[in-house]
């Protein structure tokens, strides 16, 4: 088991995915980027950035 958390929070997407806090809300407002709302803070599962992450770059590669 590694040491990183299942659930991540704006801040940990947006350093994995080397994008803004403020970009990363965006994309999570509009659907953009998989995740869900706990209270008014947004959570996301890693396992779920990471098999977007895999359909973005075969989107751009076809």
């Amino acid at each position: 088991m590694t040491d990183e958390p299942d659930i991540m929070t704006i801040r940990e997407v947006a350093e994995y995915l080397r994008l803004t806090e403020k970009t990363t809300y965006r994309f999570a407002l509009e659907g953009k980027i998989p995740g869900f709302k706990v209270g008014a803070a947004w959570r996301f599962r890693r396992e779920d950035i990471v098999d977007w992450t895999i359909q973005q770059s075969r989107r751009s590669a076809a």
